[in-house]
């Protein structure tokens, strides 16, 4: 049984893969059709650091994270019809299901939605500086969908509790409700923020999805996995074309969809604890904005040279690249680590 179910994983990580690898040269010929380019880089005059190493990459094609949730989205559906009508293969293949997927599916593909509509907002120059939704906007909307998640999750699954590792659940009552929505406003913000150098963002939350489809497999949760497997399939095609120098952003339709995505399959999982481990160079970068914001408040000075960190790290002289592969190594082992004790506190 097991071993059937690794092996269904693994096939679909492979799919996920080829389909979106073999995607990609028709969604890009699309955005470049239509004109959907990155024109919205900031003045000089409001981020002086941001500009000097990111005005290059104006007329960058956008929302390439279509890719990503397209795949994902496009297999689940291929295989739910497919098994009405056929049994063997299609059935076996098949990841969607109500107690397991269908919840952070539904995430994915809303998410997205809204991230499409932010990322065409900002296409047409709307918004402030021209660039789409700004982060207080995006707060609220990040605040809207965790509200929902939450009163799902607690009134309608009935999930209230907490596990805390090497000690078991808590009991969390009402206080369930904001915990959630702080878990998915986190990810879905440090996720929007992370994603500012090529192959940033994409490289970190594979790692983190990875993390995910391991936990998942050993909870037996298969259906789970195999979807964790097709995300982490279709990242690393995408990853394919957006390394330095990257063909096309994730955009915000990527970002947002993966980053809710990330903090549902959190919850999911009852791993919320651990997700400063999986995903530890998402609330690192996050961590620094705020961070900057509270100090030019109250003391009128930053902290650092320019936030999120890799701006600052690029304003030190750092190679993007450079910092980019950096920072996958620090997600290699604080993930590493993360699974080391997820398995301890489990076993032992």
């Amino acid at each position: 049984m097991i071993a059937f179910e690794a092996i269904r994983i693994l096939i679909l990580f492979a799919l996920g893969f080829v389909v979106a690898l073999f995607l990609t040269p028709f969604v890009v010929r699309l955005l470049k059709k239509f004109n959907v380019k990155k024109t919205n880089i900031r003045d000089e005059s409001s981020a002086p650091i941001f500009y000097q190493f990111h005005k290059k990459k104006a007329d960058t094609p956008t929302m390439g994270g279509i890719i990503i949730w397209g795949t994902v989205i496009g297999l689940a559906i291929i295989f739910f019809i497919l098994q009405k009508f056929f049994d063997g293969f299609a059935n076996y293949f098949n990841f969607v299901s109500r107690s397991e997927t269908y919840l952070p599916l539904a995430s994915l593909f809303f998410a997205a939605i809204v991230g499409l509509i932010d990322d065409i907002y900002g296409l047409m120059g709307k918004g402030p500086h021209g660039g789409g939704l700004s982060v207080k906007q995006k707060l609220v909307l990040y605040t809207a969908i965790s509200a929902v998640g939450a009163w799902w999750f607690y009134l309608r699954l009935g999930f209230n509790t907490l596990y805390v590792p090497f000690y078991g659940n808590i009991s969390m009552g009402w206080w369930y409700i904001p915990f959630f929505m702080f878990i998915l406003i986190a990810t879905a913000f440090s996720t929007n923020e992370t994603d500012g150098l090529d192959g940033l963002a994409a490289g970190t939350l594979f790692f983190s999805f990875g993390a995910l489809a391991v936990i998942s497999f050993a909870m037996h949760r298969f259906d789970l996995a195999a979807m964790n497997a097709v995300i982490l399939g279709s990242i690393l095609a995408f990853l394919w074309f957006n390394i330095h120098p990257a063909r096309f952003f994730m955009g915000d339709t990527g970002s947002m969809s993966l980053g809710i995505t990330l903090g549902v399959m959190v919850m999911l999982t009852n791993t919320a604890l651990f997700l400063p481990f999986f995903g530890s160079i998402l609330i690192f970068e996050s961590s620094t904005v705020i961070i900057q914001v509270i100090s030019k408040k109250i003391r009128k000075k930053k902290v650092f040279l320019s936030t999120p960190i890799h701006h600052h790290f690029e304003a030190l002289g750092w190679p993007e690249s450079q910092i980019t592969m950096r920072f996958w190594f620090v997600s290699i082992v604080a993930t590493t680590i993360g699974l080391t004790l997820f398995f301890l506190a489990r076993f032992l």
